[in-house]
């Protein structure tokens, strides 16, 4: 069974049609991991390895920022804090690290943003570790 690692703080994985329209590996037959941050997205690989493909989200945040705003805090407030929430980028360029300092392969992708920018910046930098590491 493959595993597919899910990053995305809005979209549920087990709801709709998500994973049959984003995975990368299909959508059968696989082990499903959602995380929702930076920092469960590193965790989790930390802790269990490489999964067989990753989803990747670009704005993350919006979940909590939108509980901040029902719970009264400012919509202006709730800005300046999703600035500093780290994105799907801040994921991917943690991703080519990771791959880079034990030699490994970025598994294969699928994005499912939202955010057409944030997309094709997630895309590109993964597609440059790819070529980086099959012209070395």
């Amino acid at each position: 069974m493959k595993t597919l690692l899910w990053l995305d703080d809005m979209r549920n994985p087990f709801e709709g049609d998500w994973i049959y329209m984003y995975s990368p590996i299909g959508d059968t037959d696989i082990d499903i991991h959602w995380v929702k941050s930076y920092d469960e997205f590193t965790e989790w690989i930390t802790k269990n390895g490489m999964p067989d493909g990753i989803c990747f989200d670009h704005d993350l945040g919006e979940d909590v920022a939108r509980d901040k705003v029902s719970n009264g805090m400012s919509k202006r407030q709730v800005r300046i804090q999703k600035r500093e929430t780290k994105s799907g980028y801040d994921c991917a360029k943690w991703l080519v690290e990771y791959c880079m300092d034990r030699d490994l392969d970025i598994p294969e992708i699928g994005i499912q943003s939202a955010n057409p920018v944030g997309a094709d910046n997630i895309r590109g930098l993964l597609l440059n570790y790819k070529k980086h590491r099959n012209e070395n």
